[in-house]
């Protein structure tokens, strides 16, 4: 074999990365294109924000309001670990375009750098640039986007996401809550899909299920390069040196977990933890 095709990394089952540099992804590569949804009705477009590192955002709308009134917003960050997938996945693509429809709303999408060629934080601070972009149109003279000034209620805006999505909606929760930012945008709630938490000590199922816990584990020392490995408070928000889970900038919070998934431990967890502040 080619010494410069040699796997020199193989995240299972997402990702290979070789020994001359090449990453390989084997799943969250697809791409869908925005525009016209004939299915639900819903207009979508893309737009970059901030040029100098590609961040962009794939915003949704209703293609025709029911009456003059603005729309909640939602923004949205997708799921795949931190290093696959994209706004432009057809998954995320087809099912917001369906929940833009049904639920009545403006969406934006986040379309972060992701790892390994754009390790932790470069997809937080690409997240949180993508929330500053949003929160500029709530002023009068802010933003320029057209979508956001025209159809958008900023007094009605929500934080969603799955996954490692899940877990960029749970830290700007807590940023946001003491810094300018959180004051020019009012969060109601948030909602967490299968949240993305982890920890070193195995919990719940993973206890049992060494397999898939060295699986994860793996996921995550891939994507952060810290030397607190799976107890790193981005990822475990019980260790040392995580913040009080009181600090979340939102009145509401919503958990889904999936059964079989494993990281359903550590979503109860945080779910019951949240329940005794």
């Amino acid at each position: 074999m080619d010494q410069s095709k040699e796997i020199a990394r193989d995240v299972f089952p997402f990702v290979r990365v070789y020994k001359d540099g090449t990453i390989e992804r084997l799943a969250g590569a697809e791409v869908s294109h925005a525009g016209l949804d004939p299915e639900t009705g819903v207009l979508s477009k893309d737009t970059v924000i901030v040029p100098e590192s590609g961040v962009s955002a794939r915003l949704y709308r209703p293609n025709s309001g029911k009456d003059n009134r603005k729309l909640p917003l939602v923004i949205y960050y997708h799921g795949g670990g931190f290093f696959i997938s994209s706004a432009a996945d057809p998954k995320y693509h087809n099912s917001l375009n369906r929940l833009v429809a049904e639920a009545n709303i403006v969406l934006v999408s986040v379309d972060y750098r992701i790892a390994p060629e754009n390790p932790l934080p470069a997809a937080y601070e690409d997240s949180w640039a993508a929330l500053q972009w949003v929160a500029a149109h709530a002023k009068e003279d802010g933003g320029s986007e057209a979508w956001l000034k025209d159809y958008v209620d900023f007094g009605r805006v929500f934080l969603a996401g799955d996954s490692c999505g899940a877990n960029v909606a749970h830290h700007f929760a807590l940023k946001l809550k003491d810094c300018e930012l959180g004051q020019q945008i009012n969060i109601q709630a948030i909602a967490m899909i299968f949240p993305y938490f982890w920890g070193k000590d195995p919990i719940g199922v993973e206890v049992t299920d060494q397999a898939r816990k060295s699986m994860v584990d793996n996921w995550w020392l891939l994507v952060c390069p810290s030397e607190k490995g799976c107890d790193d408070p981005l990822i475990n928000p019980f260790t040392d040196g995580s913040p009080s889970l009181e600090s979340l900038a939102c009145k509401k919070l919503l958990v889904i977990v999936a059964e079989n998934d494993i990281l359903r431990d550590r979503g109860r967890l945080y779910y019951e933890k949240i329940g005794e502040k």
